[in-house]
């Protein structure tokens, strides 16, 4: 098998296991697409690398069998929910990134946190001034009001 060849998976498959059994002894990339907040218990001893050693060899139980394990072996998951919420057992045993975020807002994020740490008193100020332009509007909105019912 090609190691390059990434094999891409779903939990409604009927044979995603195989799959995954498979990418777990040939070290083939696995990528298991569309999850949803709740994952297949049958992949926790992937998800928390439960591989031990016997004689010279690395193993994984999966399911009923203990597979070999190669060193290769990458475990990709995908999601199409747009902020999906998962549980702590599951956010300990997986790295999530969230790709949804543009280049402009991580641009926006890190530059706030420069400007906390370099200049505290243009944070202090800037929340001051977010304070002032709420209460501002709330001002307008009932002058407008009492000017509406005049």
């Amino acid at each position: 098998m090609d190691r390059e060849t990434i094999k891409t998976i779903k939990l409604t498959e009927p044979s995603y296991l195989k799959t995954l059994e498979n990418g777990i002894r040939f070290g083939n990339p696995i990528l298991l697409e569309n999850v949803e907040e709740h994952l297949d218990p049958s992949i926790d001893p992937v998800l928390q690398k439960q591989i031990y050693k016997k004689g010279a060899q690395f193993f994984l139980r999966l399911g009923d069998q203990d597979v070999p394990y190669s060193q290769d072996f990458r475990f990709y998951i995908t999601s199409k929910l747009a902020n999906p919420h998962y549980l702590p057992e599951i956010c300990i045993k997986v790295t999530i990134i969230n790709f949804t975020v543009t280049p402009e807002g991580l641009e926006d994020q890190l530059l706030v946190d420069v400007v906390r740490v370099e200049r505290p008193d243009l944070e202090e100020l800037k929340n001051k001034l977010i304070i002032q332009i709420s209460s501002d509007k709330d001002m307008l909105q009932e002058l407008e009001k009492k000017r509406f019912l005049s």
